[in-house]
């Protein structure tokens, strides 16, 4: 079972969710909070494999919210619901320890896709949001007239970036890769300084925009 409790200050939004999360047979939901303080006492009473977040909420709002239940280590997979699809907003709720980001407008299967995802490890975005920042990767590039650094990774450090986008640890992609936690963390930092990246979020939002995850 995936077992999660539902954040968001509109009683109507919260039964709505419930409704379509409940009809999956392996969905949990444990319990529901009407604002960002009560979704980290709750968080951190049930221990959810998932806790669904809106990004506004009155008292602590989600991007808050997240922030607090990731410090608590509580080993909960976050998704942010949110009317915003700018990047800021998605790197905001990466930052705060959030794994999915999802657009309020989303289809009943992307929710279910992005539960589903986020509990396996992976990170999920709104297909809507994946676009917007394909588009808005491509166009800065035009704009400033400059290359692709993508072009600059080698074959091996793509592969990793993948990995690592996907929620994969330095443990994990070693032993998939049957290198030595050493040599991948040695790949890692290369493809941060290539990329002139400074944060898992930031390279999770680049992996986004080249297309490397969905």
């Amino acid at each position: 079972m995936i077992r999660m409790i539902l954040a968001d200050d509109h009683a109507v939004m919260r039964r709505g969710l419930r409704l379509v999360l409940e009809q999956q047979e392996d969905f949990e939901v444990l319990g529901e909070a009407s604002d960002g303080r009560e979704a980290v006492a709750l968080a951190e009473t049930l221990k959810p494999d998932v806790v669904l977040l809106d990004i506004t909420m009155p008292n602590l709002n989600g991007i808050e919210a997240a922030r607090q239940i990731t410090a608590k280590q509580l080993g909960c997979a976050i998704v942010v619901l949110s009317m915003h699809s700018d990047e800021g907003y998605v790197l905001r709720a990466l930052k705060a320890g959030a794994r999915g980001y999802l657009l309020k407008e989303s289809a009943e299967a992307d929710l279910i896709l992005a539960i589903r995802s986020v509990s396996e490890g992976k990170a999920f975005f709104s297909p809507a949001v994946s676009r917007m920042l394909v588009e808005d990767y491509v166009r800065q590039l035009q704009d400033r007239d400059i290359e692709d650094s993508y072009e600059l990774l080698t074959a091996r450090e793509r592969e990793i970036l993948q990995l690592v986008a996907e929620g994969k640890s330095n443990k994990d992609v070693a032993a998939m890769l049957n290198l030595s936690p050493y040599t991948v963390e040695t790949h890692r930092a290369n493809i941060m300084e290539k990329l002139n990246l400074h944060s898992v979020p930031e390279l999770i939002l680049y992996a986004v925009r080249k297309g490397v995850i969905a």
